[in-house]
């Protein structure tokens, strides 16, 4: 199953991307093991119209993703080993791609929050949009080595 992250803004060079960067190359590998990733991103711009822009461009880019995974503050919280099993268990029914949405500094709309099998929560703080694509591929990496029966992860 390959993993999309489709997510407002274009993430410049620098420390974040190079972490996005790394964590996505370590998920594609250990993912093969157990037959999730490779993950490719995809960035959406609204260079005017702002958030109603971006809500139809997110809306546009996810039309037929299926799971639809959307990151939002208010969003249910996973542990770690709660994800993998997602994870697992979408790859096991069969589906294709997992998509993952973060949306830009007004949010995700809530058609889309609405349309999503999963609304996903990384803590009721709000995370700069960049950071969250960080903890989103470490999370994402976490996953596989989770499955994979990788130390990488401790409890």
């Amino acid at each position: 199953m390959k993993l999309q992250i489709t997510a407002v803004g274009r993430l410049r060079s620098g420390p974040e991307a190079d972490l996005v960067r790394d964590y996505l190359a370590r998920t594609g590998r250990t993912g093969m093991q157990v037959g999730i990733g490779p993950v490719d991103i995809q960035e959406v711009e609204a260079r005017k119209g702002g958030a109603k822009e971006e809500a139809r461009l997110l809306a546009k880019a996810t039309v037929d993703a299926k799971p639809l995974v959307v990151l939002d503050e208010r969003g249910t919280s996973l542990n770690s080993p709660g994800l993998a099993a997602r994870l697992e268990a979408w790859r096991d029914h069969g589906h294709r791609q997992a998509t993952f949405v973060i949306g830009g500094a007004d949010g995700v709309a809530s058609t889309l929050r609405h349309r999503a099998d999963l609304v996903l929560g990384l803590g009721p703080m709000v995370w700069p949009h960049m950071l969250v694509r960080v903890m989103l591929a470490e999370q994402l990496y976490r996953s596989v080595s989770i499955l994979s029966g990788s130390p990488y992860h401790r409890e």
